[in-house]
């Protein structure tokens, strides 16, 4: 996995370090989490959280706004270009893996894909405060 996120950021822009990156994956899976969900996610205060999410904020990756019923509450969001990077991103990273994996043969693609539906249930995270989806690592 670490193989991979690291292959995906490589190909956001060299300026966006692994806790943004987790951020804006996060963001795309949980659309309109507050500040602090992200933060705990990130396993980081609400200070440098704040700090990471100004940064895309202003690269335009991610907007931020209040809550409509709680002001003291911040929402977060991709905006288009922040989902547009992640996507390209994924897409060359899907080719990079069926370029690694070509030299397989049809049994051990067959186990292959045996071993992550066996692994999938394992790594899937918890559902997220109040969304009730579980994140899949």
């Amino acid at each position: 996995m670490r193989a991979i996120g690291c292959h995906m950021r490589s190909h956001l822009t060299p300026e966006l370090s692994m806790p943004q990156f987790r951020a804006m994956v996060f963001l795309e899976q949980h659309p309109q989490a507050s500040l602090s969900d992200t933060a705990g996610f990130l396993g980081l205060g609400l200070p440098r959280t704040s700090k990471l999410i100004e940064s895309l904020v202003s690269r335009e990756l991610m907007s931020r706004h209040e809550h409509a019923e709680d002001r003291r509450r911040v929402m977060l969001a991709l905006t288009a270009r922040g989902r547009e990077m992640l996507e390209k991103a994924r897409e060359v990273t899907a080719g990079y893996l069926a370029r690694t994996l070509a030299g397989c043969t049809d049994e051990q693609r067959i186990a292959i894909n045996k071993a992550m539906q066996i692994l999938r249930p394992a790594f899937s995270v918890p559902a997220e405060r109040g969304n009730g989806k579980a994140r899949s690592a």
